[in-house]
């Protein structure tokens, strides 16, 4: 099941190929005046925390390392059908308030290492989605002066936004991950209470890590 939410509340309950058919998701609109192109923004744009510190060329390359290495091995082990979104998914995520300014904001994604967080309101319910790629650092954005970097993460956010049910099957998930060209989504019940988020590395790092590819058996 696939939800919408935005800043009123949930808008939308039904199958991918419904949402499909939803002109404010097929057309995501994001803040491309805000966007830069320094290399500090192409480090990282999928979800996955990883130790904390300074973001190298390092770390995805190994990474890569650990997936080739976990597909390569011979030793036995259990294996399992990768079917819903309850079975890749990050349980639990980190969260930003639409108020909060996109120079804290950026500070709290990089300090955790993650390209994309889901905003949630004062009732604890998903409003939005804060990509990274979508804000100037905070030296880029006091550039011009202070205001840029002291705008809200509401003006900034992907709104309204998708969101998928636990017990989506993981194929509906790809579609509509193809389809709207977002990097993940809110996990969450009718209501946009959040129990996780599902982004395009966590569905890699699992078929990497249990082949061959079962979720397609």
């Amino acid at each position: 099941m696939f939800y919408v939410f935005n800043t009123n509340g949930p808008m939308f309950e039904g199958s991918h190929e419904r949402l499909s058919q939803i002109a404010a998701v097929r057309g995501v609109a994001r803040p491309a005046a805000l966007r830069s192109n320094t290399a500090d923004i192409r480090q990282r744009h999928e979800q996955g925390q990883t130790p904390t510190g300074n973001a190298t060329d390092a770390a995805p390359q190994r990474q890569a390392a650990q997936l080739r290495s976990a597909y390569g091995q011979d030793a036995p082990r259990e294996r399992r059908r990768l079917e819903l979104v309850a079975d890749v998914m990050t349980r639990g995520a980190l969260t930003v308030h639409p108020q909060m300014t996109v120079e804290a904001a950026w500070s709290l994604l990089s300090q955790h290492q993650v390209g994309q967080v889901p905003v949630i309101n004062d009732s604890d319910r998903v409003v939005g989605l804060l990509l990274r790629a979508d804000m100037a650092p905070p030296s880029l954005a006091r550039s011009p002066g202070p205001a840029m970097a002291q705008r809200r993460v509401a003006e900034v956010m992907v709104t309204p936004v998708p969101a998928v049910s636990e017990d989506t099957a993981l194929r509906r998930l790809a579609y509509v991950l193809m389809d709207t060209g977002l990097p993940g989504l809110p996990v969450t019940d009718a209501q946009g209470v959040l129990s996780g988020f599902v982004s395009r590395t966590d569905i890699l790092r699992a078929v990497a890590a249990d082949p061959p590819l079962d979720m397609w058996g």
